[in-house]
Formats: C-alpha cells, structure tokens, sequence
C-alpha cells in the first residue's frame, strides 16, 4: 500500500513538472525579435529556482520535527513526498541537480513565415512604393487663395502641357476694409498660364469655393465640372451677373466616373460636409495619383443617408497615392466632429420650449441645417417663412432638383406672418454672421418691414462665426438681446456642428490613402502645421510634408517635392450692391480717412510774386477736434506763407505742381506735430 502511494505521488510530481515547463515554453518571446527580453525571462526563471531551494530547506525542517512525533513507516512516506516536492518546483532545480535546457531554436518554416509577414506589412503600410520612381514628368501645384486664411478657396494644378483650376472661391473682408462686401482672388497668374489651363473644377457649393466664379468669367471661361447643385449654384450667380449665355460650359458629373482633362484623370468621390454633394478628388496624372479631399468630415450619420466614398479612398491608397492634399480647418480640434444628425435633437427640444415665434438663422447653404429646422416646424404645426434673398433662392435650388422635399403648402411670405398665432410661424433667415444687410440685422435693428421682433420670440443662431466675424456677431447678439427675445447660441448643446474634420478624422484618411507626400491645405498657417503633426503621427515621413502659404509653387515628382518659386497673388475688392470691383486705392483712402483724416486746403496765389493773395480756406475732418479749426486754419496759414516765401518754384508755373509742393510741405508739417498721415488735397488758382 505504502509502495503504492509513492508512487502514485511520484508519477503526478513528473505530471506537474512537465506541465510547468509547457507554460514556460509557451511564454517564451521570439528570439528573433526580442533577445534581451529571452534573457531576462532566462534570469527570472533561475531566481524562481533558488527561491524554490529555499522554500524545499524549510519543508524539510518541518518534516524531520514530524518524525519525531509519528511512527516509523509515516516518517518514509512524509520524507518521500517532501523529496519529490523538491524536484518539482516550477522550472527551478532541485539541491544538487542541473537546470533544465530551454530550446531556443525556430524552425526554419516557421521563421520564413515571420519574415514574409514582415514584408507584407511593409508593403502594406507604404502601398506608394509602387510608384514608378523612374516616371518622367513634373507637377506644380500653385495655391492663389486658402492658404493663410479661412475662405478664398482656389489652386492650380499644371503639368509641362495642361492645368486645373480646382475651385473659385471668395472671402470676406475685415473691419478695415470699408465699403467693400466680399473678396475674390487675383487673377492674374491664371492669365498668364490661360493656354494651359483645360477647365475648372469645383468640388462643393460653398461661396468660398464657388462665389468668384462670375468675377473670373467676366476675364476668363474655362468649362467647368462639378455636381449638378454645385453648377445650379453657379448659375444663379450667373443670372445675376449677365451671365447666361456662359451656362454652356457646364458639364454636369457623375461620381465614380472618370473625366479626362488633358494629361488628367479626374475622378468626384462623394463627401460628407456641411452642404449637399461635396466631393473629394482623385486625380490621375502621368507620375501618379493625388488625392484632394477639399472641405470634409467624416459623418456616419448624414441626413441624406449617403455617406464618405472611402472605399475609394482605400482603393487609390492600395495603389498607391503620390500626394494627398488634405483640409486644416479643424486640425486643432481632438476627436472626431460630430455628425449633422444631433443638431435635429436640439431643434427638438428647442421647438418644445418655444411659447412664440420660432426665428431660426443659419448659412444658407447648409441644406440639410434648414431642412432638419423646417421639419420640426411642420411636425409642431409651424408655417414656413423663407425670408432673405440667398436663403429664399438655395431652398428653392435643392428642392428643384429634389435634395429635400416639403410641400409647398407648409409655406407662407413674409407678408403673411401677422395672419397667423405666434406659436404657429417658423422663421428661416439669413443673418447669422451678423451681416449688417442681412434678414436678422434689420429685425434686430427693427428696420425689418415685415417682422418686428416680440419678447416671445425665440432666436436660433444654428452657426459659429466665421474668423473675423467675431465682432459682428456679437454686436448682433446685444441687439437681439435688447429687444427682450430669447436668444440660443452656443449655450445651447449641438445647436451647431462644424462640417470640417477633427484630427481622428484626418488620420482616417491619412491611413486610407498612405500617400508619400503630404500637402495640408485650408486655412491659416497654424491649422496646416497642425495637420502636418498630425501626418507625421500617422507615418509620413516629414521631409515629406511642405507648409504652404498663397502663391507658393510646388514641383511634385515621384522622387521629391519642394518649392520653386512664388507667383503673384492677392485681392480684389467687390461692391455687392453693384457687383463691381472697388480698387485697392479707394480701399487705402477709405482707410486713411478712417484713422488719419483728411485736410482741404483752397489758396489763391499771385503768378507774378508767387505769394498767397487772401487768406487760404483750410478745413479738417478727423484729425483735430472741431475746437481747435480755427488754430489749425491759422497754423496751416503761417506755415503757406512762410514756405512760398522760400519756394523756388516758379510762380507761373501750372497750378498742380504748386499743389504737390504745397502737399509735401503740409504733409511734413503735420506728422511732426500731430504725428499723423491724413489725406491732404490742396486746390490752387493763379491769379
């Protein structure tokens, strides 16, 4: 019976010591990769062994002090089990034995199989070496607007043959520029390349992208590609420019179809943003594809159910892409921006709250804002106001050609507001960058001739304002609050979402499309180094990354890119109550008089002595207070007198160079007393 134990203890010691030593081997790293890491588990397994040896001396100690107490045959039985205890001890040794050989070797299979994964990865993850490096060719890629700032979207793409224009877009102009409604770019680099140039392609129908179109067609036409709501857009523009007969170079596209333009292959992939049918570009060219993604985010949950072609965006990327060039707009913003969806659920509850009128202000353009806005007022029972001529014409653009659908019954004018209860009328206007001209402002300002704002009203700003409308938004919200209606803003939680990207989005497409070259495009030159960070996070190299600004050229080829040269670029100042350019010396004056002044001299002056004849008329706007005129006129007077005493210039001579003369001294004069720069017009007649 006894012999019997033993060995049965014996036989499970060996069943445990082997099982331990599986274990081991399973957690044993792959010496290939990770040598230093086998001979630290090497050392702790023999650690584990001397402590076991400790452990085995004072089991044996226990043991012999049992002895002393039990009978002979249980004394070999206990000193048996504790010697078998020893020998088992998890990978260690036992007092006087060797340590067990670990087996590093790998099988040669096994090994060619670790390798060949290691290769797939890498070709995985640099798809771009596929590129023919030895591709004769070069590309340039010149940026004339969006670089540097938010808006005036516009670039060239050229070849030694052919170019692209990718989008003609406008900006807006800051405090300083009096007068003046909107920005369109310089044209004259695209004069200089117009023999090249094989159309015009615009991505999406945000003014920044398409609001210059008309201004470039007035000097230049190009056939132009877009989606159809882009080109409806256009045409609207056209209309009101005179333009009709230009409605011939429309070419409508279709997405996933390929267009060639010259030496380029142009392909629209549909993209999620905030307006309807935005697409990304993949253009095809004689060293490799570039990928322009324009103004983007990555929305799951569109309105429209259509979301971003990135199965297309991993198809080019496979393949490998050259360069991508990729929107900066939001590229300081963590996480992922949140999809168009979540603004309908605070329309929700904002509509509950509402007791009075229901006043809802956003972009024009963003179809998909005003259709979540007008389907909450018809479900609470709500007319529909359209007031504001670029809102009443884009709604009547998307539902021509059936992006949205509501019945016109659900519709009322202006006139019409006053006939139905307060809780019955939504409001849709424009207005919500504070534009002094627009729907709202003059609501706030009560120089609406249809609506005058109550204290039950409710006010919805769905917007966030534009860099540089930061301060015309905010006098917009003092007057709304001043007439005692309830505004939300961004107090309100996904009131507004942004249509561009966060950095989780942009690394998406930085994954999908693994380009060699990375060009960040769209906005000021903090956005773009940000987005450069964020590129080299995701694995492109940065001697690969260039930060660009308006006018830089860059040579594309499969091998480099870099800078070669800077073209000329800039902006031109547009009246929108006329549609006409206002040149950039009247914006200078304008400007002067707003910080400077202006001084109007009117001297009668002797052609025989050269001396004044009367007192000169001086007058002064903007430079001294109304006080001091007289000492001023005085002053100006003593100062003629005296310089035409010393004048060298002949008497007879023509009044204008009297004038100028006369400008230089004045001028002098006062930046030394008054230490400014006013605008001085001096009128002279010899008598």
């Amino acid at each position: 019976m006894e012999k019997n134990q033993n060995q049965n203890t014996e036989r499970q010691n060996r069943s445990d010591n082997e099982s331990n030593n599986n274990r081991n081997g399973r957690r044993r790293s792959n010496p290939f990769r990770n040598g230093n890491k086998q001979k630290t588990e090497n050392t702790q397994t023999r650690n584990s062994g001397e402590k076991q040896q400790e452990n085995s001396k004072n089991s044996s100690g226990n043991s012999r002090n049992d002895n002393r107490r039990n009978s002979g045959n249980n004394n070999r039985n206990r000193n048996q089990n504790n010697r078998n205890q020893n020998r088992s001890g998890s990978g260690g040794r036992s007092r006087g034995g060797r340590r067990p050989k670990i087996d590093t070797t790998v099988p040669a299979d096994m090994k060619a199989a670790i390798l060949e994964n290691e290769r797939v990865q890498q070709e995985r993850m640099n798809p771009w070496k596929q590129i023919d490096l030895g591709a004769k060719g070069k590309l340039r890629f010149t940026p004339l607007g969006g670089l540097g700032e938010i808006g005036g979207n516009i670039a060239v793409l050229e070849s030694e043959k052919d170019a692209i224009i990718i989008d003609v877009g406008m900006s807006f102009p800051d405090e300083t520029m009096h007068g003046v409604d909107i920005l369109v770019p310089d044209f004259s680099y695209l004069h200089a390349i117009k023999d090249k140039i094989r159309a015009i392609v615009i991505t999406h129908a945000h003014e920044d992208h398409i609001g210059a179109v008309p201004y470039l067609f007035k000097e230049l036409k190009f056939p132009i590609y877009g989606t159809p709501l882009a080109l409806a857009m256009i045409g609207n523009k056209f209309d009101e420019h005179g333009l009709q007969a230009d409605k011939k170079y429309f070419n409508y596209i279709i997405k996933r179809k390929i267009y060639e333009l010259g030496e380029f292959k142009v392909e629209f992939m549909h993209m999620t943003h905030s307006i309807i049918d935005a697409c990304s570009l993949a253009i095809q060219t004689p060293i490799g594809t570039l990928i322009h993604t324009a103004d983007f985010k990555i929305d799951h949950t569109p309105i429209d159910g259509y979301t971003a072609d990135l199965h297309r965006f991993a198809h080019y990327g496979a393949q490998g892409v050259l360069c991508l060039f990729s929107d900066s707009t939001n590229s300081h913003n963590p996480g992922f921006t949140k999809s168009e969806s979540v603004v309908g659920k605070t329309f929700d509850n904002l509509f509950e709250m509402a007791k009075g009128r229901v006043i809802m202000s956003t972009f024009s353009s963003n179809a998909h804002r005003i259709f979540q806005a007008i389907e909450r007022g018809v479900r609470h029972g709500r007319k529909i106001c359209v007031i504001g001529r670029s809102m009443e014409r884009n709604i009547e653009t998307v539902r021509r050609l059936g992006y949205i659908e509501v019945d016109d019954r659900h519709f009322i004018d202006a006139h019409e507001v006053n006939k139905y209860k307060d809780n019955e009328v939504l409001v849709v206007t424009t207005g919500s960058q504070g534009e002094t001209m627009a729907a709202l402002s003059r609501m706030a300002t009560d120089e609406h001739r249809h609506i005058k704002l109550k204290p039950t009203d409710t006010v919805i700003i769905s917007a966030s304002a534009i860099p540089g409308n930061e301060a015309s938004v905010s006098k917009l919200l003092n007057l709304l609050l001043k007439a005692g209606v309830t505004v939300r803003y961004k107090e309100c939680s996904d009131i507004h979402v942004s249509g561009h990207a966060s950095q989780e989005e942009q690394k998406l497409i930085l994954r999908l499309v693994q380009p060699k070259f990375f060009l960040p495009v769209h906005g000021e030159y903090n956005h773009i180094a940000a987005h450069a960070r964020t590129a080299v996070s995701c694995g492109v190299d940065e001697r690969n990354i260039l930060l660009m600004s308006d006018g830089d050229q860059i040579e594309i080829t499969p091998k480099y890119i870099k800078k070669v040269k800077t073209v000329k670029t800039g902006k031109r100042y547009i009246d929108n109550q006329n549609n006409k350019e206002i040149y950039a010396d009247v914006v200078d004056d304008r400007q002067k008089l707003s910080t400077e002044g202006i001084v109007n001299i009117v001297a009668q002056i002797s052609s025989q002595t050269g001396k004044i004849v009367d007192k000169p008329v001086v007058t002064s706007h903007g430079l001294v207070p109304d006080r001091e005129d007289k000492q001023f006129s005085k002053e100006i007077e003593q100062l003629l007198e005296s310089h035409l005493l010393h004048s060298k210039i002949d008497p007879s001579t023509s009044p204008k160079v009297i004038e100028d003369d006369i400008r230089g001294a004045v001028r002098k004069h006062i930046l030394k007393r008054y230490k400014k720069y006013p605008i001085i017009i001096p009128t002279v007649f010899l008598v």
